[in-house]
């Protein structure tokens, strides 16, 4: 029988979701964990790989059992969750039919970067300091209307990738203000302030981009593209010359994996 694994990890302590030969991987830890769960060896099939450092909220993966699962299937997420390290947890598991398939029946992937624009110590791990002065935010959601549609992204790609294709559709793509949950609590301030006192823009944001497919390093490589705009080093319009005839040596360096989070798989 085929069953659906939902789950979140915290993708620091790992070279990624897929296996290596000699690096630790989110995938490995918990074929480890299902293995000494169902009496023997367990292949689990995942959504898509995560780079190193890179976190899941809403990752999906798949695996096949001669038979029913030994468990409960509360009783399976619990086990499963004692067996696992703090920075994986599993939210379910469900029967599914044999056709489904974690990577391939997947028709959306959202992805969320977070930065912030003065040090704070209580978001940095899980978020970029991006201190550049004057960040146009209006720029770089402009220059996220030339993303959206079907484009071969090949300028986005880390060199050395094996697609079979660079074509990805986009449908969404934005940038966006938040507060985080400790300053809604606490009251505390969360603007950049002008030297005359004012309050300007909010000193965190985040960046949204959801995709049939994502290329390998793409996800980092638009935010620091996206990032060139907002410094004002290229117009928003540079990003569609980019998509259309430019390379990866043309676009924007990768930004930082620790603030990247893989946040929904659709099906």
């Amino acid at each position: 029988m085929r069953y659906i694994l939902s789950l979140s990890y915290d993708g620091s302590a790992f070279c990624g979701w897929q296996i290596q030969p000699s690096s630790p991987s989110v995938q490995e830890c918990l074929e480890e964990a299902l293995a000494k769960l169902c009496g023997g060896p367990v292949a689990v099939t995942g959504a898509g790989r995560t780079d190193t450092g890179v976190h899941a909220a809403d990752y999906v993966c798949h695996f096949d059992l001669t038979g029913p699962l030994p468990f409960e299937a509360s009783d399976f997420c619990y086990k499963l969750n004692a067996i696992l390290p703090r920075s994986v947890v599993v939210h379910a598991v469900l029967p599914t039919t044999e056709d489904f398939h974690a990577r391939f029946s997947a028709t959306q992937r959202s992805y969320t970067y977070f930065i912030h624009r003065k040090k704070d110590p209580f978001v940095a791990a899980y978020s970029w300091q991006c201190g550049f002065p004057g960040l146009d935010f209006d720029a770089m959601n402009e220059a996220c209307q030339y993303l959206l549609g079907t484009h071969d992204f090949s300028c986005f790609e880390k060199v050395g990738g094996a697609n079979k294709t660079s074509l990805c559709t986009i449908t969404e793509a934005f940038w966006k203000p938040y507060t985080p949950t400790y300053i809604s609590i606490m009251d505390s301030c969360h603007f950049e302030r002008s030297p005359e006192g004012g309050v300007e823009k909010s000193v965190y944001w985040y960046f949204r981009v959801s995709a049939d497919r994502f290329l390998r390093n793409m996800v980092r490589a638009i935010v620091g593209t996206l990032i060139e705009v907002g410094r004002g080093k290229h117009d928003p319009a540079w990003v569609k010359e980019l998509i259309e005839t430019g390379t990866r040596g043309d676009a924007g360096e990768s930004v930082p994996g620790h603030a990247l989070f893989l946040s929904k798989v659709k099906y």
